[in-house]
């Protein structure tokens, strides 16, 4: 057996710092001060098998691979948040019970992701500690958003009246959202982990950038898709609706890129974690979560709150913008036998689609073009290889190009002054303008926190001292391959008698989880001031899809409309995350 003498040492504010051994790894043998007799018990320290390594012959390549599971992700939450709202209005729900049918998603960020957060990172599994969970979440939201988009047939096979079919088929339905959000939240949760644990401090920058545009991608084929008419093109097989092949087209992707990531990517194998860490029932799991929250580090905490405010605004806009965008369109630019269409979700759908098609391509276009004219927090001395069609603009704004924190600062007025500005369209191409426009805003929102907070869960782990590096394998396994060079049993960094509150890069599954709790906080805020908005300004069903719905109060046409007021109070939030994310210096 081969042991890492721990020679660790006290640091100024208290922690117990791992320096690693430069010149090699040595056998007990060889070292009297390397047995095991001198080395402790080993409860405390956790120890792994292997080392972290992604297939690929270029770091592109190994870049992409590692964050291609976020294109099926993002991919099906386009096709959930496009058609899941009209799809809940054509069957008869109003909007303010809709808007409540919603609070699946931030109620499954709340629970999921930190509960699978705390059991993926004390997970043994030979295969790792994500991608076992990555797999089978992956599984389970196909097969729910499929039981969704056939509620009603299925409904049929065993209710035959009429009256509580409908009922029934409602509550297939919103259970089966509920599924999807569940599962897919304990997706992303691993898969974003996946990249804090496999690269090592001065990559994450650059791998929450690839996260960024691998979540574009997502977007714009999503977006694009729901856009096509498949039905005529396709014919009714396999679907005789336009959701119903989307979600066919989904639950292939997302098994599809999940499987990839999953193929791509070595994990190192826990053998056995901190004594002190375990957690072995539901209580003392959440007992964990709660106690590790109460005493963050402050530069996490102050990501977290940032990420509470912006996301009070982005929550109405992800779930109804699309809807927003059609029903501008039905108010004020339909022609008449548009308004009488037999299928205006359809409709709606395509319209608020097509908005999100170019929100995506903006998005895109950011996301990819974006991180070049960011300075890196971690390397102020980077330069930049851009292609060299910009090479020279490039060149132009380097010495004036702000950093990450700043651009995070930046993009939340630029969200914040065009949804302000929602109330006042009257012209879906305005309203299409506005979503467009919060394209760049996103970039950075799906970029800057993540990318923050991989960066400090590894400057914990080792001590604000990166010692990890990139080796090429030449003569090894593997030549299109790296792995990331790192002990086999890492001591734990704790402060004084905080014995439970690990602060180490070992548990980034708990602090993403965390992260995602100020993520998922401030929906239930939003479902609740939706719920408020569209009891007050739209009691009844939505006017433009009742006719899909049966009979029924309707609600009117005139005046402002529900969602867009929700927008901009979003706005008035994402206000409050610029001045958490100030404080972040």
């Amino acid at each position: 057996m081969i042991v890492l003498k721990d020679n660790s040492s006290d640091d100024a504010n208290g922690y117990s710092v791992p320096r690693y051994p430069t010149g090699g790894w040595r056998r007990p043998e060889d070292h009297e001060d390397l047995m095991e007799d001198k080395l402790g018990d080993g409860k405390d320290m956790a120890s792994w098998a292997g080392q972290p390594s992604i297939k690929g012959s270029t770091e592109s390549m190994r870049m992409a691979l590692l964050t291609v599971s976020l294109i099926g992700i993002q991919f099906t939450w386009g096709v959930e948040m496009t058609y899941c709202t009209p799809y809940l209005l054509a069957l008869g729900l109003t909007k303010s019970r809709t808007s409540l049918v919603w609070i699946a998603g931030p109620l499954s960020g709340l629970i999921m992701q930190p509960i699978v957060g705390v059991i993926a990172d004390q997970s043994k599994s030979k295969f790792g500690r994500r991608r076992p969970f990555m797999v089978i979440a992956s599984i389970i939201v196909s097969l729910s958003f499929i039981t969704m988009a056939w509620a009603k047939e299925l409904v049929g096979v065993f209710v035959s009246d009429e009256e509580k079919a409908k009922t029934w088929t409602i509550v297939v339905a919103v259970f089966s959202i509920y599924a999807v959000d569940f599962a897919i939240n304990a997706i992303q949760s691993c898969g974003r982990s996946l990249i804090v644990d496999t690269l090592p401090i001065p990559k994450q920058q650059l791998g929450s950038a690839w996260a960024s545009r691998m979540v574009a991608v997502g977007h714009l084929v999503g977006y694009a898709a729901g856009t096509i008419d498949l039905v005529s093109i396709f014919g009714k097989g396999m679907g005789d609706t336009q959701l119903k092949k989307l979600v066919l087209i989904a639950s292939f992707i997302l098994m599809f890129t999940v499987g990839v990531s999953s193929w791509a990517v070595t994990e190192r194998v826990l053998i056995s974690g901190k004594a002190s860490d375990a957690t072995t029932s539901g209580v003392k799991v959440v007992r964990k979560i709660i106690k590790t929250i109460m005493h963050l580090p402050p530069r996490i905490q102050a990501i977290c709150w940032a990420q509470f405010w912006a996301w009070i605004g982005w929550f109405p806009f992800l779930f109804y913008g699309s809807t927003w965008v059609g029903e501008t369109y039905f108010r004020y630019d339909a022609p008449v036998d548009v308004k009488q269409s037999e299928d205006a979700l359809g409709d709606v759908g395509r319209i608020g689609s097509m908005a999100l098609v170019v929100f995506s391509m903006v998005t895109f276009a950011g996301a990819f073009l974006m991180p070049f004219f960011v300075r890196s927090p971690e390397e102020d001395n980077f330069t930049p290889r851009p292609p060299s069609s910009i090479a020279k603009l490039v060149k132009l704004v380097t010495k004036h190009k702000p950093d990450l924190l700043t651009a995070w600062f930046i993009g939340h007025f630029m969200f914040a002054g065009a949804m302000i500005l929602a109330p006042l369209a009257s012209s879906f191409r305005f309203a299409t303008a506005l979503v467009a426009f919060c394209g760049l805003p996103w970039v950075l929102g799906s970029w800057a926190p993540f990318a923050f907070l991989g960066i400090e869960v590894n400057r914990l782990s080792s001590g604000a001292q990166p010692t990890s590096s990139y080796r090429r394998l030449s003569n090894a396994r593997r030549s299109d391959s790296f792995e990331l060079l790192r002990p086999s049993s890492a001591s734990l960094l704790h402060r004084g008698g905080d014995e439970d509150i690990a602060s180490t890069g070992e548990l980034s599954g708990i602090y993403f989880g965390i992260l995602n709790i100020y993520t998922t906080l401030p929906q239930f805020v939003g479902t609740f001031i939706s719920l408020i908005v569209f009891s007050v300004l739209e009691p009844g069903k939505s006017p433009e899809l009742a006719g899909e719905g049966g009979g029924g109060e309707v609600g009117r046409k005139e005046g402002v409309n529900g969602i867009a007021v929700c927008l901009f109070i979003g706005a008035l939030s994402t206000l409050g995350a610029a001045y958490a994310t100030r404080r972040l210096r």
